[in-house]
């Protein structure tokens, strides 16, 4: 019973901790030739990861760019659907990432990113001390991890099922207008050949007359 009451605590200080980790997860809107960037200190040493991915809009590309506080560019993507670029802080200062779709002339896009730097915090009384870890806070560590790849996955899951939905429905869009062109079509079609084939019969009478 005391083993069950300890590893739910665990479980719950674990989900709280994961709530709380370091980083910053965000979805926003990029306009058509538009340019948005964003600012994080990072001190020398740190390492830091920055992965994104287009969910919706145009050929789901974007430029990005990464600066550190002197301006030198660590990573240049051009039209990417997605990447994940890690890097450690050679200076400490702000550094910026910007995405650009000044490229795009009419399209807006919906980009999800996900920064982290340094590494996440250890778990309270687990790792705190200097001793061999115990069963117990091994397993709550390797919960711990594993539930975090599960957020992970559940994210990569959801992005994708947004960007196959909004496909799915721009196809549904397509062959909607291409269902109502056609119709016009047939119908435009049907009223020449009925007007064609009454002026037919409207001349051979006139002819059959005279």
């Amino acid at each position: 019973m005391h083993h069950s009451s300890f590893f739910c605590c665990l479980l719950i200080v674990t989900l709280q901790l994961i709530k709380q980790s370091a980083g910053v997860e965000l979805t926003f809107e990029l306009a058509d030739n538009a340019r948005q960037c964003f600012y994080e200190d990072i001190a020398k040493g740190k390492q830091s990861t920055l992965e994104f991915q287009v969910v919706t809009g145009g050929h789901y590309d974007v430029d990005l760019v990464v600066e550190n506080p002197n301006g030198l560019v660590l990573y240049h993507g051009m039209k990417k659907q997605f990447d994940t670029f890690k890097w450690t802080a050679d200076t400490s200062g702000s550094y910026s990432f910007c995405f650009s779709n000044e490229f795009s002339t009419f399209s807006h896009k919906l980009i999800y990113f996900d920064f982290q730097a340094g590494e996440e915090p250890p778990l309270p009384g687990v790792s705190e001390h200097a001793t061999a870890l115990t069963k117990m806070e091994h397993t709550a560590v390797n919960l711990h991890e594993n539930l975090n790849q599960v957020i992970d996955a559940q994210t990569h899951y959801r992005l994708n099922e947004a960007t196959g939905r909004k496909r799915a429905e721009d196809l549904n869009h397509r062959v909607m207008y291409w269902s109502i062109g056609e119709t016009f079509v047939i119908l435009m079609v049907t009223v020449g050949q009925v007007f064609i084939l009454k002026n037919f019969f409207t001349d051979r009478k006139s002819t059959i007359s005279t």
